[in-house]
């Protein structure tokens, strides 16, 4: 009977990026001979690489063989090209004379990857497809287990000291490959007397492996190499003569460590640590079925977390708790719930472990079917199961008293002098610490992206809020946090990537960008990568939809800060449509933080494919208010006399600071400007030493509105203002700053009729609506003072004259404030300033 014709998708995130097509060309498969046949079934689906998918109900008439081994060339795969002489091809030298080499199952390889260095594997499976309807040469397949190497682990991890020449046993990561990926032998040996330490002494072929590693997880296990290879092959040899063996059995060659809970001084396990072990033990028990094998392997755990102290742990914990969790023979039974699974018993004899009594606790309901389908990351039961298992999320830093910008160092370069010392924790540019008034923010973001982290899921978060409210500082603050946890063994290691639309030079730049942070590339020592946005796109879509090869860092979460979401945005909204649809694949472990200055971009600019991608998770930053913005400012003159006497002068009145903090936060809510004209009154009053009134406030805030673009501004005629205001509409319902000629003229008709009809000189009755001619003038006029540009060149005279593209030349904030003060409100409330 054969089986059903669906095709596979089989996860191939966490191993390297393997640099060959995954159906070489037939003339390879004359190079590699095969030893005789070991065993022969029914061919099925994951036999076959993922673009040789044969047709529905051929399987029938197909059989795979396996075999032990297989020999080529020694220049096959990488022969020398000919010599070329006087423009003829000659005969290839005689050192190119194959010398046929062995490959056998078990023996560990070299794997060429897209990485400079090769990657290493041990041989796990050789098998071929014959039938009819195939090609009389077919391909050799080879089934390998990875190993990592020390710099494709995540960057963004706990720290741990490596030998030159050490790799790590990845305890799950396989892979089907061609023999022409297979570049020649190496040695791994778990001898301690293999270990170098010096880079001069490290040798490519010579590799030592003392670890096994969950790189998704970040957990080292202590990993006998050399046992383990011995009892894999030796579970294989058993197995040859058994109808009902798995081939290739994937099981044997991956390691299930025994878990031992770390408990904290008090001898309790910590609750966090517990839900993870309780969790994997019932996964593992409804997965597991029959007797154990005898050759079974424990691996157990080298766990150097720190223990949680917990005052608050349920009467209900238990300790000693022990998951042990092994290799099994793979059965055909079917599987069974994980409340009615008995416990195994092995076949040796083996030395018992010795384990605490459990207290009795109050009975717990049992553990549902872990074999049904899992629910997405976004669905009502996955909201309520992170909802139950809510991590504790640490507040950030009491920020009343200090903000760390006034280090000792800063101190000692600024001297004693009170007046430098504000100005320089003023700028802009100072980052704190932590962020006052941000704290219940600050806790829903890093509560969103540690569940995320913590499941090994994807998804999207969504920030809003005006320019200015904090929402890039508060996520920098996150990833500050994260990092620290993942490097204390608080949390599973990630990679980061920061995408500023602002920083691009287009919004496709932003796939290479992601690209380099999944397959590990350290752009800090080698550059960026020369790679196009088109290929990066291909290579990032095939990562995430489990159909290619992934990078070193594939096997962990990847968490990307997309700022400025606005000019990310285009017509085709393309580049917002992938980073929103990646992380709604099954095992993407992507983590998107959108931040936008606008709450409602995505339903007044985005398209409904893109926003049905976006999640539910939404946290909208509010504008300051005029205690927020005090006790901003207070903060950071507070952090400016660290290290001065007590009584040293205040360089700015309490009530300067409250008339500068009701200004801003009756127009914008600005930190940025609150802080911008603090500091501006600092610098007026610091020749002269004393303390800043309100009087000078005032004075710097009438100097600020006075600027060129204000003056500027406040000089056009009511259709230039109108023009530009119209302009501004369309950027924001469009999302792009160049918005066609055509649009800004109906929204300049459109706010003709709305923003008139006052009577005075700047808002004067509409007595006719203007002729295109006539706008046309008004846009020269703008064009000519560059207030405007536009779209110039050859390419022009083909478009029709409302296709022609423009852009406002000036900052959109100055120009947003000084028409609405000309205007009065409503112009205010139609420019939503």
């Amino acid at each position: 009977m054969s089986e059903p014709n669906t095709p596979l998708r089989r996860s191939k995130r966490g191993q390297p990026v393997v640099a060959y097509a995954s159906s070489p060309p037939s003339s390879a498969a004359a190079d590699v001979i095969p030893s005789s046949p070991l065993h022969s079934r029914a061919a099925r689906l994951h036999d076959f690489f993922e673009d040789e998918a044969p047709e529905p109900g051929s399987l029938d008439s197909l059989q795979t063989h396996f075999y032990r081994s297989y020999s080529r060339g020694s220049q096959a795969g990488h022969t020398r090209p000919p010599v070329r002489t006087y423009g003829r091809v000659s005969r290839p030298r005689k050192s190119d004379a194959d010398t046929p080499i062995a490959f056998n199952v078990g023996d560990t390889v070299l794997v060429k990857t897209a990485s400079k260095i090769p990657s290493v594997a041990v041989i796990t499976a050789l098998w071929k497809v014959e039938g009819d309807g195939l090609r009389p040469k077919t391909h050799l397949r080879v089934r390998v287990h990875w190993f990592v190497r020390p710099a494709e682990l995540p960057k963004i991890r706990a720290r741990r000291m490596f030998y030159e020449n050490e790799v790590l046993y990845n305890i799950t990561a396989c892979e089907t490959l061609p023999p022409s990926a297979i570049l020649a032998h190496c040695t791994v040996s778990a001898s301690p007397s293999h270990g170098v330490t010096s880079p001069k002494d490290a040798t490519p072929g010579d590799l030592y492996c003392r670890q096994a590693v969950d790189p998704m997880r970040g957990l080292y296990y202590e990993f006998q190499w050399d046992t383990f290879r011995l009892q894999a092959l030796a579970h294989s040899a058993e197995g040859q003569d058994a109808d009902l063996a798995e081939w290739p059995n994937d099981d044997v060659w991956a390691v299930k460590p025994a878990v031992q809970a770390s408990s904290n001084v008090n001898g309790r396990v910590s609750p966090r640590k517990r839900r993870r072990i309780e969790h994997d033990a019932e996964d593992d028990r409804s997965e597991s079925s029959g007797d154990a094998s005898a050759d079974e392997f424990e691996a157990p755990l080298n766990d150097e977390s720190d223990a949680d102290d917990r005052k608050d742990d349920d009467a209900e914990e238990e300790e000693g708790v022990v998951a042990e969790l092994e290799p099994r023979t793979p059965s055909r039974r079917k599987r069974r719930r994980a409340g009615t699974s008995n416990p195994r018993t092995p076949r040796t004899p083996r030395t018992p472990r010795r384990v605490a009594p459990i207290t009795t606790t109050t009975p717990r309901r049992r553990a549902k079917d872990t074999s049904l389908a899992q629910p997405t990351p976004h669905s009502k039961a996955a909201l309520r199961r992170r909802k139950k298992t809510a991590l504790a999320v640490r507040p950030p830093p009491p920020t009343a008293g200090m903000l760390d910008i006034m280090d000792e160092d800063t101190a000692r370069g600024l001297g004693e002098d009170p007046w430098l010392r504000a100005m320089h924790v003023l700028h802009v540019a100072a980052r704190p610490g932590a962020l006052p008034c941000r704290e219940t923010e600050y806790g829903r973001v890093l509560r969103a992206v540690e569940e995320l982290l913590e499941e090994g899921s994807g998804g999207c978060i969504y920030i809003s809020g005006v320019p200015g409210t904090g929402k890039t500082a508060t996520v920098h603050a996150v990833v500050r946090e994260l990092k620290r946890m993942a490097e204390q063994n608080e949390a599973n290691p990630f990679a980061y990537v920061e995408i500023n639309g602002l920083k691009i030079p287009e919004p496709a730049a932003a796939y290479g960008l992601l690209w380099e942070a999944v397959s590990g590339h350290d752009a800090a020592r080698d550059g960026h990568m020369k790679i196009s946005a088109k290929e990066a796109l291909r290579l990032l879509s095939n990562h995430f939809s489990g159909t290619a090869r992934v990078g070193p860092a594939g096997g962990h979460a990847c968490v990307v800060l997309m700022d400025e979401l606005d000019q990310l945005m285009t017509s085709k909204q393309d580049v917002v449509y992938n980073f929103f649809n990646w992380p709604t694949l099954a095992g993407s472990k992507l983590v998107v933080l959108a931040v936008a200055n606008t709450m409602d971009l995505p339903e007044r600019v985005m398209s409904g494919r893109v926003r049905s991608r976006l999640g539910m998770v939404r946290i909208n930053f509010q504008p300051y208010t005029t205690p927020q913005l005090e006790q901003i400012v207070r903060a950071r003159l507070a952090n400016a006399k660290f290290g001065l006497p007590a009584d040293a002068p205040d360089v700015i009145a309490p009530d300067a600071v409250k008339f500068a903090a009701m200004k801003v936060s009756s127009i914008s809510g600005d930190a940025r400007r609150v802080l911008d004209i603090c500091r501006r009154t600092v610098e007026l009053v610091q020749p002269r030493k004393r303390t800043a009134r309100t009087e000078d406030v005032k004075a710097v805030i009438k100097e600020m509105q006075n600027s060129p673009t204000a003056a500027y501004l406040r000089e056009l005629s009511f259709h230039e203002r109108l023009m530009l205001a119209a302009l501004i509409k369309c950027v924001r319902k469009e999302g792009i700053e160049e918005i066609k000629w055509a649009d800004v003229q109906h929204q300049h008709l459109v706010y003709l009729n709305l923003l008139s009809g006052a009577g005075d000189e700047w808002d004067p009755a509409p007595s006719r609506r203007p002729s295109g001619d006539e706008l046309l003038l008004v846009l020269d006029s703008l064009l000519a003072s560059h207030a405007l540009i536009a779209e110039d060149g050859v390419a022009i005279g083909r478009k029709s004259e409302g296709e022609r593209r423009l852009a406002l030349n000036l900052e959109y904030p100055e120009v947003e404030r000084v028409l609405g003060e000309v205007g009065g409100p409503r112009w205010r409330n139609a420019l939503n300033v």
